[in-house]
């Protein structure tokens, strides 16, 4: 089965650029596209894309919130952002917001195809130019810093504790994760505050943050 796309961007060159590579591979069709936020959030309830491939400055505003709207409307739309912004505040919001990938639109044809078909997969992708400022700690300590601070802190997750580490930073939901390991969507949900407790982080966002710090989560390499 083709990964069903939809396209939000407010450059119509750049949509029919999108178009032409997508539709070229033997597995992925563009199945609608938008100019804005308001008229996608309405057509991908119809469409029910795999993978929402979308900008988060349209129209001379940031769309941050766009990203939620979105998911709330067509649950099984994966998020995957395609922007010019290169902030890793903008990553971290993002991410936070519910997006599974990041990238920036002067990557190469090839990482953006790689992304769509991780992102279509539930799990996370972060172009390789941002990660780096993504792997910065909450309080702006440096990856390098982080990371010799990260055996200490893992050492601390107890193995199924790992495990479901890995899992939320890969993007699996809890559902998904309960499915996988044989276990009920309550007892992931405890282990996964659990998770986040020992490791002193408060979202999503945060974890996959950490793990691609520590290098357990490979910025542009799909897990």
């Amino acid at each position: 089965m083709n990964i069903r796309i939809f396209i939000v961007d407010d450059h119509a060159v750049l949509r029919s650029g999108l178009r032409l590579l997508i539709n070229g591979q033997p597995d992925m069709e563009v199945v609608g596209e938008s100019g804005g936020a308001a008229s996608a959030i309405e057509a991908v309830q119809d469409l029910l894309p795999h993978v929402i491939l979308m900008d988060l400055a349209m129209q001379g505003h940031m769309h941050m919130d766009t990203i939620g709207e979105l998911k709330k409307c067509c649950p099984s739309g994966n998020i995957l952002v395609l922007t010019m912004h290169t902030e890793s505040g903008y990553v971290r919001g993002s991410l936070a917001a519910g997006a599974l990938g990041y990238v920036v639109k002067s990557a190469a044809d090839t990482e953006l195809l790689t992304a769509i078909r991780t992102v279509a997969q539930g799990k996370t992708f972060v172009d390789w130019t941002v990660g780096k400022g993504v792997g910065q700690d909450l309080h702006g300590a440096p990856k390098k810093r982080l990371a010799e601070r990260a055996p200490g802190l893992l050492g601390e997750l107890s193995p199924r504790e790992r495990e479901i580490f890995g899992l939320v930073a890969q993007g699996f939901t809890n559902q998904h994760i309960a499915e996988q390991l044989g276990i009920s969507v309550k007892s992931v949900e405890t282990y996964r505050a659990r998770v986040m407790e020992k490791l002193g982080l408060r979202s999503r966002a945060d974890l996959v943050q950490f793990a691609l710090s520590c290098g357990v989560l490979t910025s542009g390499n799909p897990l």
